[in-house]
């Protein structure tokens, strides 16, 4: 059974706004400083989707964004969990690449669904995992989505996101752990299906 992709509630969060979404916490972000980073960087990402100009310019746009605003690796190993300590320090670095490059290719790959975009926050609540901070995603004639950003770090990064009230990391790492579960749990056959999705040899 093939890996399957990341799930359409996922790429729709992502490309929407923030697609985005910690093994190691940093001090937490407060409330204020939460709103105001994904202001900012919500803001952005709205202005590259809204301007008239190529797709591979909008990518090209976004890509530097979301690796500077997101925790792709630090997502990247709580989705392999127990895993990680399993993999050899070759297979940690090839795995953390392709990892990078199925989820922003999910960010990106429906970026032309998405135009005049606008967003606005309608909530911010502490949790144990960092500030969750809720937007209200619009576009014209569309149903508005809900999405929560989840901020850690320092300097603050989106470390996941919920859609439908569903954990993209944690969703995204039950998928990883019943893959390798069907696999005798060896981390390569996960990297050979990461390649084979990427189209990679």
């Amino acid at each position: 059974m093939m890996l399957r992709q990341l799930t359409r509630r996922t790429i729709l969060g992502a490309a929407s706004l923030l697609a985005l979404a910690p093994m190691l916490a940093f001090a937490a972000p407060s409330s204020e400083e939460a709103s105001a980073f994904v202001n900012d960087f919500g803001g952005k990402l709205v202005a590259v989707m809204n301007s008239n100009t190529t797709l591979d310019k909008k990518r090209d746009a976004l890509l530097p964004l979301l690796r500077q605003n997101v925790d792709v690796q630090g997502i990247g190993r709580y989705c392999l969990g127990r895993f990680w300590r399993q993999a050899t320090p070759e297979q940690q670095k090839i795995y953390l690449e392709l990892f990078e490059d199925v989820l922003l290719n999910a960010v990106t790959a429906r970026m032309g669904e998405y135009e005049n975009i606008s967003f606005r926050l309608v909530d911010n609540v502490a949790s144990p995992a960092g500030q969750k901070v809720t937007l209200q995603i619009s576009r014209p004639n569309h149903p508005s989505v809900m999405m929560t950003a989840v901020i850690d770090g320092e300097p603050p990064k989106v470390v996941d996101l919920y859609g439908e009230g569903a954990s993209m990391r944690m969703t995204q790492r039950s998928d990883y752990t019943a893959y390798l579960t069907r696999h005798g749990y060896k981390v390569q056959a996960l990297i050979d299906a990461l390649k084979h999705q990427l189209g990679r040899q």
